[in-house]
């Protein structure tokens, strides 16, 4: 039998950086994110796929629309 998958310690700073950095090299600028005036702007189809808010005010987050279809952060 297969031993268990090691899970990521997310509280580990080190594992956050090396996820942080899997993540970055799996980018692909069109279909996750797009240049605009020298900023990246991440697309709803990525942030979708991250499957969290920010709370960064992102243009295209999925998240936290409010009756007028207009984003915004969640209240906390």
């Amino acid at each position: 039998m297969d031993p268990a998958p090691k899970q990521t310690n997310t509280s580990d700073p080190q594992a956050e950086a090396d996820l942080s950095e899997r993540q970055e090299a799996d980018l692909q600028e069109g279909r996750d994110y797009y240049v605009e005036n020298g900023l990246l702007v991440f697309t709803a189809a990525f942030l979708r796929r991250r499957g969290y808010c920010c709370e960064s005010g992102c243009r295209h987050c999925p998240f936290h629309e409010n009756s007028e279809g207009i984003k915004q952060k969640s209240s906390q």
